[in-house]
């Protein structure tokens, strides 16, 4: 299988969390097998962070090949840097960068590396965000950038902006989502003990992220266990051997903490597949009954109108 490359930019004077919180989702992602290769590259061999945390054995730019659907993530680092004379002159590494959205890559900036990605001109006439502090001075410096304040993240034309620091976690974990499923990325996110988060772009959030806000760990197991076998009919006996619990007292604890019912979690799952499923034409209706866990294509309907 082919994998995707995940390509760390890292700048001179690179914050550490916008590096490292992003990095760590990935690798959370490698351990639970999602095909993908992180790679670190700068335009030097040698850098430190903006804590002087030194930096070394780092691949030049030009030896990496960027395909489509790779992912090039630039961390934010100190804007004195950026916005230095030391940055303009990297004209190579500004037209990689933009060789690369070419080939169908997808560019993600994380806090400040939006100034970086707005020296492209691939941010011209499209939505961006950065660090609270930054927005208005980005705005003023790119004035053809469409910078939007109070937002997490930023998704146009395979073009990724962050607010910064922890929301390069909250992109990293969007991309995962977008690379598999929002199930691997809840995982990832409960791996990492942060809420898993979603762009005010999107229309709704996925049941596999709602319902989950809470710290009751057999009620999570239950949960687990009914989103990866959403095909098979599960006892409530079985669901309660998993929660650790009397089946009586389990489902009292289920509504308690994620505020609805087994049943009706159930049917939110089952909604949220048969729409996923109902975009493949090579899928008859008997089919998605069967791959939902239904006995037959009425309970379709029935749960589609509730």
């Amino acid at each position: 299988m082919k994998k995707t490359k995940i390509i760390f930019l890292v700048l001179p004077k690179v914050h550490l969390l916008d590096l490292a919180g992003a990095d760590q989702v990935f690798y959370e992602a490698i351990d639970y097998g999602l095909p993908v290769d992180v790679v670190y590259c700068s335009y030097t061999d040698a850098l430190e962070t903006s804590t002087l945390l030194g930096l070394g054995a780092l691949e030049h730019f030009s030896e990496v090949d960027v395909n489509e659907g790779d992912y090039v993530m630039i961390p934010g680092a100190e804007t004195s840097l950026i916005n230095g004379p030391e940055m303009a002159a990297q004209k190579d590494l500004f037209q990689w960068v933009i060789d690369a959205w070419h080939k169908k890559a997808n560019l993600c900036s994380i806090c400040t590396g939006a100034y970086f990605l707005a020296m492209t001109g691939l941010l011209d006439g499209r939505k961006c965000t950065t660090h609270w502090k930054h927005t208005d001075i980005l705005r003023r410096k790119f004035p053809r950038v469409n910078v939007l304040d109070n937002i997490l993240f930023t998704e146009e034309d395979r073009l990724f902006t962050s607010a910064g620091v922890t929301s390069g976690i909250d992109l990293a974990l969007h991309i995962v989502a977008k690379l598999k499923d929002d199930h691997l990325s809840y995982k990832i996110a409960r791996e990492l003990v942060v809420y898993n988060r979603r762009s005010g772009q999107d229309a709704q959030q996925s049941v596999h992220l709602k319902y989950r806000n809470h710290i009751h760990s057999g009620i999570h197991k239950v949960q687990d266990r009914l989103q990866e076998s959403i095909d098979e009919k599960l006892l409530l006996d079985d669901l309660a051997d998993i929660a650790c619990m009397s089946t009586r007292n389990m489902t009292r604890v289920f509504k308690k903490e994620t505020g609805i019912t087994i049943n009706d979690y159930i049917n939110l799952l089952r909604k949220e597949k048969i729409r996923e499923l109902l975009k493949n034409p090579d899928l008859s209706r008997r089919d998605i009954a069967r791959h939902c866990g239904l006995k037959s294509e009425r309970q379709i309907s029935r749960i589609m109108k509730a």
